[in-house]
């Protein structure tokens, strides 16, 4: 799995935090109905609508490996469309792209 230096940094810096904030996520998880394709799609909307290059790239990543498809993930980029706008969604499409393209 990739990981970008700054969080491998972070982590061997940080491993309290880091044990504790993997815990919470673990915790949201776990705490509604949603199956794991569809949370991780919901967070890549989300990604997307704070205009994380990362996040996005992150959350493509594991929508991908929790079974989306490249469609689905096309499908939530351009829903973000009429939320965000043009400009930041075709900047979100080409962060996902990245991923995909690597994939």
């Amino acid at each position: 799995m990739y990981l970008p230096k700054i969080y491998e940094k972070f982590s061997s810096k940080f491993p309290d935090v880091l044990k504790d904030y993997q815990q919470l996520g673990k915790t949201c998880r776990e705490s509604g109905p949603l199956e794991k394709k569809y949370q991780d799609l919901a967070n890549l909307g989300i990604a997307i609508g704070a205009n994380s290059r990362g996040a996005v790239m992150s959350q493509t990543r594991k929508a991908l490996e929790s079974g989306a498809s490249q469609e689905e993930i096309a499908h939530v980029v351009l829903l973000s469309l009429t939320t965000i706008g043009f400009p930041n969604m075709i900047a979100a499409m080409g962060w996902v792209n990245e991923v995909l393209e690597g994939a």
